[in-house]
């Protein structure tokens, strides 16, 4: 404990973050911030010390993800900073509440070219929400109270406090401000309520389309009791998994996006009115799926629509997504789907089943078929585990095929498609919810874009299995070089002995050459109580069919 004990803004603003309820902090000291960790010192606030700034961030944007508040990430200046950009924007595209507060030099230094001067503010307003800069200290409580508000406020996001190394150390009288939580939205006018129930009655084949923010808990419960009373066909973004339960199963045609080939596709084809419940384009350009236009779109949101000519709402229900369902629900008494819809609905549903049972016969002995990892992990967990997954081929054969039924139980970075973000995803899953098991699963090559954080996991006593799809490339990006150009560039990278690795950290590692040996591998994993990491070699030679779009404009 600093022997340093006058109020001062260093101490204020760790205040500030207790009275928010902050249980956790993720970040890297240095001189321009060393006030605040030495604040956190007399605090209850758990400092997670990370080893990169930007799988600081990937750990408080999946905090917030998972529990609903913003996760907290405190940087130095300079490249501390700057090195949060990628995480920031990451969670701004998502939708997932952050707070950053990063170091700046001394105000009257700001103007100097000196030892890590960068203008924090204007570097970091592209990829948040707000960003500001603490010019006084007796403003730090409503700038904080302020950043966690606007972070929690539909569509959440990041924001960024950049905090000058002076006012940390400079005495104040100011006390943090009483949070009064987030106002709840109301509902929409009746009269939308009634025009989205009349052009759902009207409909010869309507459709619901979910993105990410109907995965948030309570929102849940209103749209599957929409889908129980209504048996409206269901599909969903990446983002919205897990929202239809297993009893609602048979009215879900699957996950959609990037690559316009899946039994969703199809369904939006049959559709003239789609109703979206808490969906973002960018996480499936309507550009895309409503090329041609010809949709009527029902908007239901927290937020207006951003419109485009290929999404441009007849109907916006915004305010509470729960409330504004649960009116529509109640409008639509006596609401059925054709018999000849029944039948478009079962036939694409089987069809969706059917992908994942096609023989594997002709496949590689030596390795491991993405649709047997998917079948045994998927029998292996319950529906209280949570599981991450990296960007790559991996994160297209596990969103597509990959089915929970809980929201928040699988997550993938769908908006900026970051890479490296399923380690730290799952660091911050356990610490969020340290009784449930925590998986995750990336490719080789995005396993080192943050695999150094291995360490914090095993100095945190964080334990959790992480499955590396292991081929030495870059697959995704190849798959698309040979679809577009015949050939190969830059793809390609050396082999690592991910064993080895494992075991240099004071991790556990293995190696599984066959599908027979899942549940004795990863049994063994869960339980060794560090973290573990399994290599799995895996057979990619029926990716192509993963990629193969009808708008060949499609790319990543």
């Amino acid at each position: 404990m600093s022997g340093n004990t006058e109020a001062n803004g260093a101490r204020l603003l760790v205040k500030c973050l207790e009275r928010n309820k902050v249980t956790h902090v993720f970040g890297i000291p240095g001189a321009k911030i060393d006030a605040v960790y030495d604040a956190l010192c007399e605090s209850s606030i758990r400092l997670v010390l990370c080893r990169h700034e930007q799988n600081a961030a990937f750990m408080a944007a999946a905090h917030g993800r998972l529990t609903g508040e913003p996760g907290v990430v405190i940087v130095t200046s300079g490249p501390g900073v700057s090195n949060l950009a990628t995480g920031l924007l990451t969670a701004t595209s998502e939708g997932d509440p952050l707070v950053a507060i990063g170091g700046a030099v001394p105000r009257n230094m700001m103007s100097k070219s000196t030892h890590q001067n960068a203008d924090n503010t204007r570097l970091m307003e592209a990829a948040t929400k707000k960003s500001v800069s603490i010019m006084d200290a007796e403003s730090i409580p409503e700038i904080i109270e302020n950043a966690f508000r606007i972070a929690k406020a539909p569509r959440r996001g990041a924001c960024f406090v950049s905090a000058p190394q002076d006012i940390l150390l400079d005495e104040v009288l100011a006390e943090p401000i009483e949070s009064r939580g987030s106002p709840h939205p109301g509902n929409a006018p009746a009269d939308e309520i009634r025009l989205a129930a009349k052009l759902l009655r009207e409909a010869k084949f309507p459709v619901i389309f979910l993105g990410e923010d109907a995965s948030m808990p309570e929102n849940c419960a209103a749209i599957r009791e929409l889908v129980r009373k209504t048996g409206i066909p269901v599909l969903s973004t990446f983002q919205g998994a897990g929202v239809i339960s297993r009893e609602l199963f048979e009215s879900y045609i699957g996950r959609v996006g990037l690559f316009k080939n899946q039994p969703g596709d199809r369904l939006l084809e049959h559709a003239d009115i789609v109703a979206t419940i808490g969906f973002s384009p960018i996480e499936y350009d309507p550009d895309t799926w409503n090329a041609a236009r010809d949709k009527k779109i029902i908007h239901i949101d927290s937020i207006s629509a951003q419109v485009y000519s290929s999404y441009a709402p007849v109907s916006e229900l915004t305010g509470s997504i729960s409330g504004n369902i649960s009116l529509l629900a109640g409008e639509l008494d006596g609401f059925g789907v054709s018999a000849r819809n029944k039948e478009t609905i079962a036939s694409l549903h089987r069809e969706l089943l059917k992908i994942c049972e096609f023989s594997l016969d002709s496949f590689d002995k030596g390795k491991i078929h993405p649709l047997q990892f998917i079948r045994a992990l998927r029998t292996f967990i319950g529906d209280g585990d949570i599981v991450t997954c990296d960007i790559g081929s991996v994160y297209i054969w596990m969103a597509r095929h990959f089915f929970v039924f809980n929201p928040r139980q699988l997550l993938f970075s769908n908006g900026q498609q970051t890479l490296g973000v399923a380690l730290p995803w799952a660091i911050a899953a356990k610490l969020s919810n340290p009784g449930k098991r925590v998986f995750s699963v990336s490719g080789d090559g995005g396993f080192l874009f943050s695999s150094m954080e291995l360490e914090t996991a095993v100095r945190e006593k964080i334990p959790f299995v992480h499955f590396i799809w292991t081929d030495g490339t870059y697959n995704m990006v190849l798959e698309q070089q040979i679809i577009k150009y015949g050939r190969r560039s830059g793809v390609d990278f050396g082999a690592i002995d991910i064993v080895s690795y494992a075991k240099a950290f004071g991790a556990r590692g293995y190696r599984m050459d066959s599908i027979l040996d899942f549940n004795e591998i990863v049994s063994e994993a869960v339980n060794c109580g560090v973290p573990a990491l399994i290599d799995v070699p895996i057979d990619y030679s029926g990716n192509r069919e993963l990629f193969v779009a009808v708008n060949r404009n499609d790319s990543i």
